[in-house]
């Protein structure tokens, strides 16, 4: 039976790997590879207790300000990780949808991203985001970008123009706006993730990095998600 006080759509920020990294004496490449098996943990574990959507923001817009060595890490733990989970998702019915910016991205991470996604597009169980090269506000302006077409298309009015309309034009169309966002290593910003889809969302800052984020923080996140009452700014 299905339950429905579990949040349909949890969102993570995934910070904190370089510091637990860093308290090992190891680089933070390391931090990065073990903050990618912590994922495909998390996302196994809420694909079984019934969660619909996860998010997962593993590199912004602004990351590439990190160091070329640092990047090209980064870069060949995801693509490596595209490549591999994607096989072990297919299996398990997760379904995988990359958001962000592809342009920046190298021919052969884009070629990871398209198998990864056909791959496990007909699958029905959780729908797995990866936010890669993914920014809020560029988003938004893309978004923006394609309504601007329509209208000098003659395709919609600009009365016409509605939330709805905007929603129909970002990466998670389709989707039910995160119910709650989850953010590890104790900061408590949102770094331009998701912008327009969590107005409305609950926040939680947790204290952990997120390689040390395992199974039972999960739990513990969801029963303070159905503690809260959710108002929407109605009162």
């Amino acid at each position: 039976m299905e339950d429905n006080t579990l949040p349909k759509h949890i969102a993570f920020i995934l910070d904190g790997n370089r510091r637990w990294a860093k308290a090992q004496g190891k680089p933070a490449s390391f931090g990065h590879k073990k903050g990618a098996d912590t994922l495909e943990k998390i996302v196994r574990y809420a694909n079984k207790i019934g969660i619909k959507y996860l998010t997962a923001y593993v590199f912004s817009t602004e990351n590439w300000k990190r160091t070329t060595e640092e990047v090209s890490a980064i870069m060949t733990i995801l693509q490596n990780y595209l490549d591999d989970f994607g096989k072990r998702a297919d299996l398990e019915n997760i379904k995988i949808n990359i958001i962000g910016n592809p342009n920046k991205l190298s021919d052969k991470m884009q070629k990871s991203i398209q198998n990864c996604m056909e791959r496990t597009k007909n699958n029905t169980g959780i729908v797995f985001n990866i936010a890669l090269n993914y920014g809020g506000r560029d988003e938004i302006v893309r978004a923006v970008r394609k309504i601007a077409e329509k209208v000098q298309n003659n395709e919609i009015l600009p009365e016409e123009i509605t939330e709805n309309t905007v929603q129909e034009n970002l990466y998670t169309k389709d989707q039910p706006d995160p119910d709650l966002v989850i953010r590890t290593s104790g900061e408590e910003r949102i770094s331009n993730f998701l912008l327009w889809q969590i107005a409305y969302s609950e926040l939680l800052f947790v204290q952990k990095n997120w390689p040390d984020f395992n199974e039972e923080d999960l739990d513990k996140a969801i029963i303070e998600y159905k503690k809260r009452t959710r108002k929407f700014g109605a009162n």
